[in-house]
């Protein structure tokens, strides 16, 4: 079968690998066709995997495909199925996982395409219970971005900010596959959007996606703008992924016990938090890392009523690198998918 192997960093290599046994007790084999491009497949390509990991690596955290053999004990599946799999190898036995807390998991192998193979390969071996059925109406490329991306912003805006209808909501480059979703997610609720995005061509996307209002972040403090939308009074929810740049006027943009939901870090690790703002105008802060299998099956059922990804470029295998350089350009608005 065809894989895509990460050697070194910056050194992706489609290879011919022996096909994957049988599956095993609780496994589905998947056949693989379509795989999402993250964040986290650039910093992997670079070298940044932020834990120890052996090369070669199969790459790719973010898939879907069609199941094509069952393990032994794999019931409620059958040969044809359309699945997406959850992008990390979980325990299934710890606390957190029996509580549907997937990614709390004490036990966690690492994610797909980062720590252990991935799903950039034709075919691949997953466990049955991590795995999430595509409804009918939902295409391959758009369920490749169920986890990392429909899963991520279920899990930020509803589990952790527990956005309501017709709250004003402040979402952060829109440009991304999770910010662009983000947008319709929060405007298929019934929410007031204000959108960043770093140029031009890409605030006017965001306001064909819906956003009601949209700021350059490049030429206009978004802060100032978010206020003024909002009489001064401030937004209900940030929705915040881009980390040191935009930290403290997000924080900022808030009202009174306003909820800022975060789950990125691209501009920096590090950002300064005016302590007395935080206190004094009761806000809260919630940190957000993937999602749960819940968020995922929650997702795809969106996806089957409309609220769809947005694509930005899809290539073949062939092309994974290219994806990946375009992704790491920032000329991207909305997600990469690559086909198989």
């Amino acid at each position: 079968m065809r894989a895509l192997r990460l050697h070194g960093d910056r050194d992706l290599r489609l290879e011919d690998l022996d096909a994957p046994p049988p599956p095993g007790p609780g496994e589905i084999q998947l056949r693989v066709r379509a795989v999402a491009l993250n964040h986290i497949d650039v910093w992997g390509w670079r070298g940044m995997a932020f834990a120890q990991r052996q090369l070669p690596l199969v790459v790719g955290a973010e898939a879907a495909g069609e199941v094509v053999a069952l393990g032994e004990g794999v019931a409620g599946w059958k040969i044809g199925d359309r699945a997406t799999p959850y992008g990390a190898r979980t325990c299934g036995v710890c606390a957190a996982c029996r509580e549907g807390r997937d990614n709390l998991c004490e036990n966690v192998q690492g994610v797909a395409g980062f720590h252990v193979d991935g799903f950039a390969r034709e075919v691949a071996n997953w466990p049955a219970r991590t795995m999430v059925k595509v409804p009918e109406g939902v295409g391959f490329e758009d369920a490749a971005c169920s986890v990392v991306t429909a899963g991520t912003v279920e899990h930020m805006l509803f589990d952790n900010a527990k956005l309501q209808p017709g709250e004003t909501i402040l979402i952060q480059a829109a440009g991304s596959g999770i910010g662009s979703y983000a947008i319709r997610s929060a405007k298929a609720l019934g929410c007031t959007v204000i959108a960043t995005a770093g140029d031009d061509e890409k605030c006017a996307k965001a306001k064909a996606l819906g956003a009601d209002h949209v700021v350059n972040y490049s030429e206009k403090n978004f802060s100032s703008v978010a206020r003024r939308v909002t009489g001064k009074r401030g937004v209900d929810v940030v929705f915040e992924h881009v980390g040191a740049a935009t930290w403290a006027p997000s924080l900022l943009s808030l009202r009174m016990g306003g909820r800022l939901v975060t789950c990125g870090s691209t501009s920096g690790v590090s950002a300064d938090t005016n302590l007395m703002m935080l206190f004094q105008r009761q806000l809260h802060i919630f940190g957000s890392f993937g999602c749960r299998i819940e968020n995922v099956a929650n997702g795809v059922a969106k996806m089957a009523q409309g609220i769809r990804p947005v694509l930005d470029t899809v290539v073949p295998l062939e092309r994974f690198g290219e994806g990946l350089e375009r992704l790491e350009s920032r000329k991207v608005f909305g997600k990469i998918i690559v086909t198989l």
